[in-house]
């Protein structure tokens, strides 16, 4: 009985570090932000997406192009939604982004998408 225990408890530590190596789905992105600081779409928003999406959508794979606001601010919640993995995955084929830099978007987005 004390063996079965053991096991139990092995299996759901194992189950539970597996389940960390992903983004968790998640239905309200604005929880625990912090969005104090305005995002400016060009030095926040724009190196990010030159730095991890333009390499793929600067020509509009996948029906999608983020090399101006427009089209950015246009496409806001797909490429939220990609980058917390609620969708596939993005950058495709590489880790997650930081939170951090998530959150940028997040907060970008929460303050009205701003060209500035």
């Amino acid at each position: 009985m004390k063996s079965l225990k053991i096991g139990f408890v092995l299996i759901v530590v194992f189950g539970k570090t597996l389940s960390s190596c992903s983004k968790e789905n998640v239905s309200d992105y604005s929880l625990a932000l912090n969005c104090n600081d305005t995002i400016s779409y060009s030095q926040d928003i724009r190196p990010i997406l030159e730095n991890n999406c333009n390499g793929c959508h600067d020509t509009g794979a996948g029906g999608y192009s983020f090399t101006d606001h427009t089209e950015t601010a246009a496409n806001a919640s797909a490429i939220l939604n990609s980058l917390y993995g609620t969708t596939q995955l993005m950058p495709l084929g590489g880790p997650a982004l930081p939170d951090s830099l998530i959150q940028k978007v997040q907060c970008w987005i929460n303050q009205g998408k701003l060209n500035n």
